[in-house]
């Protein structure tokens, strides 16, 4: 079975990130009867490559038309540092280098239409801001087969079909899958290496689209479905998922196996891991994902799967999310009356402001909810026009909102079997003098989430990561 391994920016960020990539390829191919590699376009210093296209065709809109060529030769610097610093045979350094130039050219050839339009369309956007993994991958897979691992290029504008929603598509499965295998599976039948693209893909016209955050982890689990792999995994630069976030709290460490649940719950709610998105393929497929450190790569990082043991004590991390206002809508003449819930959220979701936690009293005296800082004022205006009859007539008393806040949040899926959690939970908050302004669990869910105030995020995360080791055995090798 095949192995899809995904490597970000800093994996493929110049020549030297790229030969330890590289080892790591073979390394593990050495193992493995199939690897699929997805590469991202080269996370260089002090400026990765998709932020200099994206700026420089931002500096074309705004009429800086000499910018494009000083972005152009930015371009050309950090793809000829990894050209030259990689291949040695002329003929195939001179080969790569006019397939990168030939896009730094079109980059500059629609940075100039841009200039003499005046705007830059959506699929303008993401025809730029893919170019970087299209030229990353190209040197990547030239130098794998300089050091004897036959490996070829591939765009994933001819694996993933796509709608037209430009920025942030949306794969369409059937014709991925077989496009996917069409394209793949005789390069692995003749023992070579594919070195595709991430974040990009394309419609079924063949236009290019792109998939959003986190698009280069979402196109290696497309891939995983497409092929039935064994296993995807996403080299990053930390040893798999933290138990917290480790500037908040040293003692953090990594969680050898989560669910599926735990990581949506975890990513949901700030913890800087996968996109949502991510995990909807190998969800559906039932297919391993398992996050491993470029930079210690014998350590066996954190394997998500669909079902796993819960942890002791029940709580797996905790994370945080900051910057957030707590809303209320009160008031008696609430009580009983139909739709008021529904009233509510139809003018929060006619500003798209998104809802991250809701409560409400089983009084049905308030409804609170928690969205981002910066949308309240225009939400708070919206529920304020929605309900003016009944503020007028006193039926609601009055809607305000509280920040700048925070939700914190503990994660396990053994929470929901364990009796006593959420009482040693509370107990350890308010015994470090934490006041809990609003709490949320759903009876399915593997998460407890608490609002506090922005000043006892970094009390709130410790005191509840303490739980965890509390519990937790002193060591554990998951591989």
């Amino acid at each position: 079975m095949s192995l899809v391994m995904k490597f970000g920016g800093t994996s493929v960020g110049g020549a030297a990130a790229m030969r330890e990539t590289a080892g790591l390829i073979e390394k593990f191919l050495a193992d493995e009867s199939e690897i699929i590699v997805v590469a991202s376009g080269m996370g260089s210093k002090p400026i990765k490559v998709t932020d200099l296209l994206l700026n420089g065709s931002q500096a074309a809109l705004d009429g800086q038309i000499e910018q494009i060529e000083t972005t152009a030769n930015q371009l050309r610097a950090i793809h000829d540092e990894a050209i030259d610093g990689l291949l040695t045979d002329p003929a195939v350094r001179d080969a790569v280098r006019a397939e990168v130039y030939a896009f730094i050219e079109r980059f500059v050839e629609l940075c100039k239409a841009i200039n003499v339009l005046g705007e830059i369309s959506l699929r303008a956007s993401d025809a730029i801001s893919g170019m970087g993994e299209q030229m990353s991958v190209r040197i990547l897979a030239a130098y794998l087969t300089q050091r004897g691992t036959p490996a070829e290029a591939v765009d994933a504008t001819d694996l993933i079909v796509t709608d037209d929603f430009f920025t942030s598509a949306t794969p369409l499965i059937a014709q991925t899958n077989q496009k996917t295998n069409d394209r793949l599976r005789p390069l692995l039948e003749r023992g070579i290496t594919p070195i595709v693209t991430g974040f990009i893909a394309a419609t079924a016209e063949g236009v290019t689209t792109t998939l959003g955050r986190g698009g280069s982890d979402y196109s290696a689990a497309i891939i995983g479905r497409a092929l039935h792999a064994r296993e995807v995994w996403i080299w990053t630069d930390v040893d798999g998922v933290m138990s917290t976030d480790p500037r908040v709290v040293p003692t953090a460490r990594t969680i050898p196996t989560l669910t599926y649940g735990e990581i949506s719950e975890l990513a949901y709610y700030g913890a800087k891991v996968l996109h949502p998105r991510t995990m909807r393929p190998v969800m559906e497929s039932g297919i391993p994902l398992r996050i491993k450190n470029t930079f210690n790569p014998d350590h066996p990082g954190s394997v998500i799967v669909a079902n796993g043991a819960p942890a002791d004590g029940g709580i797996k991390a905790v994370t945080a999310i900051k910057a957030l206002s707590l809303v209320t809508v009160e008031g008696r003449g609430m009580m009983g009356v139909p739709g008021v819930a529904a009233r509510t959220f139809k003018a929060v979701a006619e500003t798209r402001s998104s809802v991250l936690m809701i409560t409400q009293s089983s009084s049905e005296q308030s409804i609170c909810f928690v969205l981002p800082e910066e949308t309240a004022g225009e939400v708070l205006a919206s529920l304020n026009a929605e309900f003016a009859e009944e503020l007028k007539h006193r039926d609601i008393e009055k809607i305000w909102s509280l920040q700048p806040v925070a939700i914190v949040t503990a994660v396990g899926a053994g929470m929901r079997g364990m009796p006593g959690i959420a009482g040693r939970l509370f107990s350890a908050l308010g015994a470090a003098e934490v006041n809990i302004m609003a709490i949320a669990q759903g009876s399915s869910e593997c998460g407890i989430s608490v609002v506090v105030d922005s000043e006892d995020i970094s009390v709130a995360v410790e005191k509840i990561h303490d739980l965890i080791l509390d519990h937790r055995p002193q060591t554990s090798d998951i591989r």
